[in-house]
């Protein structure tokens, strides 16, 4: 057992050493630090009860059995008044104290329900639509200037220290939108819009998942939410808006044409294209992302080129088509789509 628990704590060290984790107790905004106290306060507190009750039961199975003190009544054998007083006022303690413990946790967690919809009362927010589809995550970052309207998948940038809305939408079944370490999760809900706000107070890299088993790849249905200072965030997002570039060498124009004359343009879009699907990921600047299939393998040439081929192979259920594309195109077609910065 010293052994076993020796061992937990040591990966508990190397853990930390890795930067934030996927974590409610590893607070990255002030909504999850609110929420990091409310699960320590819980956790300190039933954790004493526990081990009082533990130690109870344990003194109470190892000490010698004396009997009740009793005295005789008409033949029978009944606890004597002074005992039966003292065990009524025993189990009245333990009612009133177990009252007040609920009522206490009760408060603490509207408390900070409270404090927490309190922190969305800030002025200048970033409103992100966020659309959970079976198995990805379309962002869209809502302006009202279109030119500004910026639509992309699966990876989503936000500046520090800025509160960002969250307008949760799904479009088949219900998911849950979860980024731990800056906020609880938000189920999304077909037909219906839910709101939600976040805030990282540091910069970093924070992974998100649905909440809600939506499917077969509900546990390969991840997003990125990349927090940065704003100068970098506004830099990210100028080059978001822009389109795609065009290949600068015959051998990504090969690749873009054999893009351009497959199945993938009634799905995919890159603006600057003729590619202009609406049902699946925008693939403007794919090349800039961390992950393909929503984020199930690192985005390398490699993985592209099996998603590609064999996307069944990848992520089992998945809804993109088989797309036939030779040996010969498919180095140009992922060289382009890998240029897309």
């Amino acid at each position: 057992m010293t052994r076993v628990a020796v061992t937990a704590l040591a990966l508990s060290a190397l853990a930390g050493c890795a930067g934030h984790q996927q974590s409610a107790i590893d607070p990255a905004g002030p909504q999850a630090g609110k929420i990091d106290t409310l699960w320590w306060s819980f956790f300190w507190l039933l954790g004493i009860i526990f081990i009082i009750v533990m130690v109870v039961t344990l003194l109470t199975l190892t000490r010698r059995h004396r009997g009740i003190e009793q005295e005789p009544l008409e033949g029978t054998h009944q606890p004597s008044e002074e005992t039966d007083s003292r065990l009524r006022r025993v189990v009245t303690g333990a009612t009133v104290i177990t009252i007040v413990i609920l009522f206490v946790l009760i408060v603490a967690s509207v408390g900070t329900g409270k404090a927490i919809a309190d922190l969305a009362f800030k002025k200048d927010p970033l409103t992100i639509q966020v659309t959970g589809i079976q198995w990805w995550w379309q962002i869209q970052y809502v302006n009202s200037d279109a030119s500004k309207t910026l639509v992309t998948a699966n990876e989503m940038h936000i500046p520090v220290g800025r509160p960002v809305q969250i307008l949760g939408q799904s479009q088949d079944v219900i998911h849950s939108f979860w980024v731990p370490n800056l906020h609880g999760k938000r189920d999304l809900i077909p037909s219906r819009t839910t709101t939600e706000w976040i805030e990282a107070d540091t910069p970093g890299i924070y992974r998100g998942q649905c909440a809600e088993f939506c499917g077969l790849q509900h546990a390969h249905m991840s997003l990125w939410v990349i927090a940065e200072p704003e100068d970098k965030f506004d830099a990210w997002m100028n080059a978001q808006l822009e389109p795609a570039a065009n290949p600068s060498d015959p051998h990504t124009q090969r690749g873009q044409q054999v893009f351009l004359s497959n199945g993938c343009v009634m799905c995919h879009q890159i603006r600057g294209t003729t590619a202009a699907g609406q049902n699946a990921p925008d693939l403007t600047h794919f090349g800039s992302r961390r992950g393909i299939a929503a984020n199930t393998v690192p985005n390398t040439k490699g993985n592209l080129a099996g998603w590609i081929v064999d996307p069944q192979s990848t992520k089992p259920g998945n809804h993109m088509a088989t797309i036939a594309v030779n040996s010969t195109n498919l180095q140009p077609l992922v060289d382009y789509l890998e240029s897309l910065k």
